[in-house]
């Protein structure tokens, strides 16, 4: 028996034997050859062949993300991995809270890291093959591991100091609005501490890391946020009523939506001229806080008609002072609802916004309004949420007003 086999960038075998056939197949040496791996030039995969910037590709930036776990961290993963960056997730403690941002980016572009903020080698092996670091470590409250000290001035300072020395191109640092160092004090006796030390850790990095990018946000709201959900809950109330430094009426705000943060984070990383600048993160709006928690109490349907609310000035109650630092002393690692004194010292201070900073708009960010998102966020906190209201049953509340310029200069003349 013969066969003649033929095939594509084959040679023709003919064998001849008692039924058995012997094919030899040999495929094209060219396109093997042309297929062949390539010897890498660098191991860094910054430097590799980049993708379309999708989730399923790779946009040529790998970024390392301190504070991942917490608020604004999640949003900035989550963009992350949308666009197609590897990610190295630094974490303390067990990796519950952690585990949940592997699926933020594509199969294998998520890696997580433990680390110590005091630890010098593990924040090292954190960043070593990053091209982007972001810092988002921060605490509210003092507990007895970590002081403000520990977590916003040395901390800090020591991942700018150790990126530069690894040679990390980009460093993105969120620090806070109203920063300087002597905070005027309103309770706390000298003023916030917190402020004072975002604003020497602020002189701290940019010293370890010159061009450094400095991201100052005002209050940030979304979900799970503790700025609506600080003056929604239950224990920032006393009874029926809400105290604020002068009924809230000499403090103006200007909060930022959390989405915004993210994106102009994601902005600042990819453009090359926000490196060494400093960005100011406002919403478009400003607002008497009086205005934006009478706000909040309609939209709960908890406002004065329905359930007495009101507001008086707290400088005139002492127990609520007490009622404060009694919460600091009995759960210092979670304080119930987040009230503590150094978060009232902090709310009854107005949001400075500095002529000639730039802001989120000129990193390319479409800012939020409160009025398009604060609704939905604070549904849940309705009173009587399960009740099946008729349609129009409950007239929509009216949105805030804003504060003109003109009329801020003579709130504070």
């Amino acid at each position: 028996m013969a066969a003649i086999v033929l095939t594509r960038n084959m040679q023709v075998a003919k064998h001849h034997g008692s039924g058995v056939v012997g094919v030899l197949c040999l495929r094209g040496y060219a396109a093997a050859a042309e297929d062949a791996p390539r010897p890498l030039k660098t191991i860094n995969p910054a430097a590799m062949k980049r993708g379309t910037g999708g989730r399923s590709s790779f946009n040529g930036i790998v970024a390392t993300v301190f504070g991942a776990t917490g608020f604004v961290g999640r949003y900035v993963c989550n963009k992350l991995g949308k666009s197609g960056t590897q990610m190295i997730l630094p974490y303390r403690g067990e990796d519950s809270e952690v585990i949940r941002l592997k699926v933020t980016g594509d199969l294998g572009q998520v890696l997580f890291h433990f680390y110590n903020l005091e630890d010098a080698a593990s924040i090292r092996n954190a960043v070593k093959h990053s091209n982007v670091v972001i810092n988002l470590v921060g605490r509210d409250f003092e507990t007895k591991n970590f002081k403000f000290k520990d977590v916003n001035v040395t901390g800090a300072e020591r991942i700018a100091r150790i990126c530069r020395e690894v040679g990390v191109e980009r460093f993105i640092h969120l620090s806070s609005l109203n920063v300087e160092a002597n905070p005027k004090p309103l309770y706390v006796k000298g003023g916030s501490e917190w402020l004072r030390s975002k604003y020497e850790g602020e002189l701290r990095v940019r010293d370890a890391f010159p061009n450094a990018t400095i991201i100052r946000p005002a209050d940030i709201y979304g979900s799970e946020d503790r700025f609506l959900r600080y003056y929604a809950h239950i224990w920032r109330r006393q009874f029926r009523s809400m105290p604020l430094w002068h009924k809230g009426e000499r403090t103006v705000k200007q909060p930022v939506y959390v989405t915004d943060v993210a994106q102009a984070i994601i902005n600042a990383a990819k453009e090359p001229d926000s490196a060494g600048r400093i960005y100011q993160a406002v919403g478009p709006k400003r607002y008497q806080l009086s205005e934006l928690v009478d706000w909040f109490h309609r939209l709960m349907r908890k406002d004065q008609k329905r359930w007495g609310y009101q507001r008086y000035d707290m400088r005139w109650d002492p127990t609520f002072l007490m009622k404060a630092k009694l919460t600091s002393f009995i759960c210092p690692g979670a304080p119930i609802g987040g009230l503590h004194p150094e978060r009232i010292e902090r709310e009854g201070i107005t949001d400075k916004v500095l002529p000639g900073v730039p802001t989120l708009e000129d990193l390319g960010v479409q800012l939020t309004t409160m009025e398009q998102q604060v609704p939905w966020e604070l549904r849940p906190y309705r009173a009587a949420l399960y009740y099946d209201a008729e349609l129009g049953e409950f007239e929509t509340p009216e949105p805030p007003k804003t504060i003109e310029a003109r009329e801020e200069l003579r709130l504070f003349a």
